[in-house]
């Protein structure tokens, strides 16, 4: 039974905040590991499905539509089409870059799937859907998508509605 001492009026703690940090070894696979392999050589590598042909890229070892393994490796172009894209205003990585900042889903021309990368050399309010770009290769390489250090403009008029529709 309580007296009405002050232990009755403490206030509950809610939240609190605790920097966290968490390391970890992600082991590829066989086809992460080709594709990996491919950006350190300057090369874009998806996988197409023995089932519904599609080219995914990055390859996962399994096609994500139809759940069979996939073993045919395509080398794709370094040129696509932006099909959606989102504008940041803050930073939250360990790159400080200069904001506001584009990424982007693109898909590359051969690939059926899309891959998210950061847009450059153009200002934000200039990109859009349909913008054809072109990866801009890092000029150190290793087995990252930091290996394409952003992709550009491509120079090439804007692709039509209908090519990238069904990659939204």
């Amino acid at each position: 039974m309580s007296d009405g001492g002050a232990d009755d009026k403490i206030e509950i703690v809610k939240g609190f905040i605790a920097p966290v940090r968490l390391r970890y070894t992600v082991n590829a696979g066989r086809a992460s590991s080709r594709f990996l392999r491919g950006l350190t050589e300057g090369r874009i590598l998806g996988q197409r499905c023995p089932v519904c042909h599609k080219v995914n890229v990055p390859p996962r070892g399994a096609c994500p539509t139809c759940g069979v393994p996939t073993e045919e490796d395509v080398q794709l172009g370094e040129v696509g089409t932006v099909t959606t894209f989102c504008i940041i205003n803050i930073n939250f990585d360990a790159k400080a870059r200069e904001l506001p900042y584009a990424a982007a889903s693109i898909v590359l021309d051969g690939a059926d799937t899309t891959l998210f990368h950061l847009i450059q050399e153009v200002p934000v309010a200039k990109v859009r859907m349909g913008m054809r770009v072109r990866a801009v290769w890092a000029a150190e390489r290793g087995p990252s998508l930091e290996s394409i250090d952003h992709f550009k403009p491509a120079g090439e008029p804007d692709a039509p509605y209908d090519s990238y529709k069904d990659h939204l």
